[in-house]
């Protein structure tokens, strides 16, 4: 017995030693079995700042069942036809542009250019978002002024850096197209083509564009092994110390609000206000939506204006606190009231580089190998 209780002893003495040697001591293992349970209440508790409403937090999971509005349920036909008017340059002025020139299938639904080209190749200040998962986005764009996807629809159409083309014009170039009668009538009832029927098309389609289950999903759901130690080790990590939770969180991994994170240019000729843009209220100002993790692997490159090429130079800059330096000559000028502040849930996190190299490998579990898909047969 004696033989049996030493060994033990040792070992108990060794984790504690450990734990009082380096604080941030975790037992890989327990976590492992906690975060694979299948039941988050199990999970550690997700360390938040003070700022996040906890009776509302919904923390990270597997996406639930997409949901369709009551006034735009779906189905199979105005899925199928929104797939064709995503992909018809038609609706643009110059028959050229089409959604998907910017929402590219094989790039993760996005064009992997820092911004996109528009009509006359002209370029607008912001990089493109991704499509994936925006069934589960409560607001549309970097500034969030679509409300909704059928809302959003109509925005890339008329505008002069985008498409470019009148809505009343393209809605006409569409109904003139004999191709189209057939499609409209299975998806609506008969072949009238109008704006709000164009919307609610992609609109649908747009919703079935989902991710399959990523590594991450099939790990909290109980697939253990699946997960290196690392990436459990950065998913801990995620939700505690990186305190990317903060914003990061729901099974969107997105909070679904706005944030300043000292990216607003200020004083260059990109300078974006974004939200602000949209409200004109200067608490807005600076303030971007939280851009969902899922994919995120396969959406380069990063941020609103795409200026960073790699999820290294965006991890980094949050480990710093997201330093936001303004030149002093816009202080106590009419512009001072415009300076942006960012958010003050962003502060310095002293991670070490095992540690960023560890949230780095947790993240990457939240993306899926890009497809690609059919591009369908434009009507005639």
């Amino acid at each position: 017995m004696k033989k049996l209780i030493f060994p033990l002893l040792f070992l108990l003495c060794l984790t504690a030693y450990k734990s009082v040697e380096n604080p941030d001591y975790i037992d890989i293992q327990e976590l492992r079995k906690l975060y694979s349970s299948g039941d988050s209440s199990k999970w550690p508790a997700a360390e938040l700042h003070q700022n996040v409403d906890k009776s509302k937090f919904q923390d990270i999971g597997v996406l639930p069942a997409v949901p369709y509005p009551a006034y735009n349920p779906y189905s199979k036909e105005k899925e199928s036809l929104g797939k064709i008017l995503f992909f018809d340059p038609r609706l643009s002025r110059s028959g050229q542009i089409a959604c998907a020139s910017c929402h590219n299938p094989e790039l993760g639904w996005t064009d992997n250019l820092t911004r996109s080209f528009g009509h006359d190749r002209q370029t607008g200040k912001r990089n493109s978002m991704t499509i994936l998962n925006s069934a589960y986005a409560t607001s549309l764009f970097w500034d969030g002024r679509a409300s909704s996807l059928e809302d959003q629809a109509q925005f890339p159409v008329a505008d002069p850096l985008e498409m470019n083309e009148k809505l009343t014009i393209a809605v006409d170039k569409i109904a003139k197209i004999k191709g189209y009668n057939s499609l409209f009538s299975a998806a609506f009832g008969d072949k009238k083509v109008t704006l709000e029927r164009i919307q609610y098309a992609i609109a649908t389609f747009e919703r079935s564009i989902n991710s399959p289950k990523s590594k991450f999903d099939q790990f909290v759901s109980g697939k253990s092994d699946i997960y290196t130690d690392q990436q459990v080790k950065g998913m801990h990590l995620f939700r505690t110390k990186a305190q990317c939770i903060n914003c990061h969180n729901t099974p969107y991994f997105s909070d679904n609000e706005f944030h300043n994170d000292g990216q607003t240019l200020f004083g260059t000729k990109n300078e974006d206000f974004g939200r602000y843009n949209v409200t004109k209220d200067v608490k807005d100002i600076g303030k971007f939506r939280t851009p969902t993790l899922r994919e995120v692997a396969n959406t380069k490159p990063w941020m609103h204006h795409g200026h960073f090429p790699s999820l290294l130079d965006v991890v980094e800059l949050y480990n710093l606190g997201n330093p936001s330096p303004i030149q002093k000559k816009y202080l106590g000028t009419p512009r001072d009231s415009l300076i942006p502040k960012v958010d003050p849930m962003l502060r310095k996190l002293d991670l070490s580089k095992e540690e960023i190299s560890d949230l780095l490998a947790f993240i990457e579990t939240l993306s899926t190998p890009t497809r690609r898909i059919i591009t369908p047969e434009m009507p005639k």
